[in-house]
């Protein structure tokens, strides 16, 4: 994969893990990066807000391709895939207890951010929102357009 398919795969993986909801326009390479409408109350705020990013998805729908955030069960998931390659038995006993139990994500966080484990956590979740976001565009890419190519 060349440079610049490769900064977009990592700029869609990082707005993922932010919270947003990715567009990615295949024939200009913009990313536009709005948050999930699910996080907002007031409906009409956020497309105020977001009203500039709306507007062009809409009216060049068909040059973009939409990468969604991840369910609770896919983050789980990168999660479990993360504790199953650990060396530290003991950090791997405890974080698969934490994923087991109530509140999997915030016990997670809490014992990842007070381990020495803290970057190759964000390194491996990284890697994979990366590997997924490349699925995800090689799948969705429109079949008479070849310009995302590995």
């Amino acid at each position: 994969m060349d440079n610049t398919k490769q900064n977009i795969v990592k700029n869609i993986a990082q707005e993922l893990d932010s919270g947003f909801e990715c567009y990615y326009n295949f024939k200009t390479d913009e990313i536009v990066a709005i948050p999930n409408f699910s996080q907002f109350s007031d409906e009409e705020d956020f497309k105020e807000v977001f009203s500039d990013s709306l507007d062009k998805v809409e009216k060049h729908k068909a040059d973009f391709i939409k990468i969604e955030t991840l369910e609770s069960f896919e983050s789980l998931k990168i999660m479990e895939g993360f504790v199953g390659q650990l060396c530290d038995q003991k950090l791997q006993s405890e974080l698969e207890n934490a994923l087991a139990n109530k509140k999997p994500f915030q016990n997670f966080k809490h014992l990842i951010d007070h381990s020495d484990y803290r970057q190759g956590w964000f390194d491996f979740k990284q890697n994979e929102l990366e590997k997924r976001v490349e699925k995800e565009l090689e799948r969705e890419k429109p079949a008479h357009n070849n310009v995302y190519k590995k």
